[in-house]
């Protein structure tokens, strides 16, 4: 990348970077929330957890109205914690509303029963977490040093070595094993499922193509593809290699995408047409309402937990349906 280039580059990253911190989910201290008040359920706190791979948190679980030892239900893993259930607590008074959106679904018998376990993210090292470690590795080592130049608050916005494999390690041989052995949950893969927007995005489709046997869905709603916040396109096209490489693998698992047109979302369009273009390669088309994958499009909406919640319910039909 020669001089004049580099200095383009870098002058989008921080352009973005602003737009990214003013819109995306806040870095916070690990699980430096209260627990959530919710409308629908009750929350459950779990402290106590076995955590090697990654910093300890605690993780709070999500269970329906009228939960009970004698039923079973799947299991909806969901990133960035704080965000979900309570805008009381949350950095920008908004939230996903998982709980009302979700037992109204459930109310209304439109999805099957099912819990949320949501995990609070890396605070200052959730980008860190949460990309996609394989595309990283392949960058090169100029871009790589790129990215430590970047900054929020002060502070690195990539506070260190990416580590997402650690991550995905954390919750298939700690997290998933102490939830299937404390709640009455269908255990085994075809009942796991995976949710998150932004970077949360990444690392659910990540966690799909890493471990292709091990999850049957995952909700990636603004998918922040850029990945690197400039606009060169140098992460994202191996975002897009890699799951070239390895949609071949999964056994027709769901996957479901969606993006708007404002704010940080202006940026996935073009983006996400080419991976649709890689699902219809190897998944076919998503015309047929039994596709195993579907990618939308929500025009005027921005990146915030306030559009999202509006459509919250489309990923839930998706990967939970009766029908």
């Amino acid at each position: 990348m020669n001089e004049y280039k580099m200095s383009n580059y870098l002058r989008s990253l921080r352009n973005i970077t602003i737009c990214l911190c003013a819109c995306a989910v806040s870095p916070t201290a690990l699980a430096d929330y209260p627990i959530p008040v919710v409308s629908s359920g009750t929350i459950e706190r779990l402290s106590d957890l076995k955590i090697s791979q990654i910093p300890s948190r605690h993780i709070d679980v999500w269970l329906p109205d009228g939960y009970s030892s004698e039923q079973k239900y799947d299991v909806l893993y969901m990133h960035d914690a704080a965000m979900l259930f309570d805008a009381n607590i949350t950095w920008n008074k908004q939230e996903w509303m998982v709980d009302e959106v979700a037992s109204t679904l459930m109310k209304e018998a439109k999805v099957r029963p099912f819990i949320v376990v949501a995990i609070p993210n890396g605070g200052s090292k959730r980008h860190v977490e949460f990309f996609p470690q394989t595309p990283y590795e392949r960058l090169d080592d100029e871009y790589k040093k790129s990215l430590t130049t970047l900054e929020y608050n002060n502070a690195p916005l990539f506070d260190g070595e990416v580590y997402s494999d650690r991550y995905l390690a954390f919750l298939l041989k700690e997290l998933i094993p102490q939830i299937e052995g404390r709640y009455s949950v269908n255990k085994g893969p075809q009942h796991r499922y995976l949710a998150g927007s932004s970077m949360g995005g990444l690392i659910s489709w990540y966690a799909m193509m890493k471990y292709p046997n091990e999850f049957a869905g995952a909700a990636c709603i603004s998918t922040h593809w850029l990945g690197d916040f400039g606009q060169d396109d140098l992460a994202f096209n191996e975002f897009k290699r890699y799951m070239d490489e390895r949609l071949p693998a999964l056994e027709q698992q769901k996957l479901y995408f969606d993006y708007g047109d404002q704010t940080l979302d202006q940026y996935y369009p073009r983006l996400q047409r080419q991976i649709d273009a890689v699902m219809t390669k190897h998944y076919g088309s998503n015309s047929d309402k039994k596709a195993k994958w579907t990618s939308n499009f929500h025009q005027g909406e921005n990146h915030s937990e306030a559009s999202w919640s509006k459509r919250l319910h489309e990923p839930l039909l998706f990967l939970f349906s009766t029908q």
